[in-house]
């Protein structure tokens, strides 16, 4: 196991860069492998923790319906997340790739420092299953979430603590993002009964 895990998947999909002039996204999906479901769960819960999108009506709800199309993907063991053929064979310039991947280093690097190996019987086999289905329960409560305050925000914060722990194998931020989840259960049961 690399002690650099998101850097190393940047280098595979930035690899494909060289090889070719065009790169579709099927093809980068393919080049991470399964670790194409984590940065799918970190964006989304990150789009859901940040304050401005998760107010807006609607929108929690639509991406708690992403975050369980991909755990659903991720509970049937699925080599990368599905996506639509249309979008699977969508294509971007090598160069462009190659400048976003120059770009995404930076953080990766500050990524892979905060991050290792830890507890990782909490991030394989049936640990996997079970962030998966934690995922599937957090983006269920999504309509009942967009009418409690903050708790949209608390739930992104888990997803995305999840799709964290899944990239760098730290079974310590999949216990924290496990906090998490109780942490927006809380809310709402506060706010239901209160």
């Amino acid at each position: 196991m690399s002690d650099s895990p998101m850097e190393s998947m940047l280098e595979r999909v930035d690899s494909l860069s060289q090889d070719q002039s065009r790169v579709s996204f099927g093809e980068a999906l393919d080049a991470a492998g399964q670790r194409s479901f984590a940065p799918v769960l970190l964006l989304i819960g990150l789009i859901m923790l940040a304050p401005g999108p998760a107010d807006i009506p609607g929108v929690p709800v639509v991406l708690g319906v992403l975050v369980i199309i991909v755990a659903v993907q991720i509970l049937f063991k699925r080599e990368h997340v599905w996506v639509p053929d249309w979008i699977e064979k969508r294509e971007i310039k090598s160069e462009r790739l190659h400048r976003m991947i120059r770009w995404l280093q930076t953080p990766a690097e500050w990524f892979d420092r905060i991050t290792r190996r830890r507890f990782p019987w909490l991030v394989e086999h049936a640990g996997v299953s079970i962030i998966a289905i934690a995922c599937i329960i957090i983006a269920a409560a999504t309509p009942i979430l967009e009418f409690v305050p903050f708790s949209a925000n608390v739930a992104g914060a888990a997803i995305a603590a999840f799709g964290l722990a899944l990239i760098a194998k730290d079974g310590l931020l999949a216990g924290v993002a496990l906090a998490f989840s109780l942490a927006t259960i809380g809310l709402v049961v506060w706010n239901l009964v209160g």
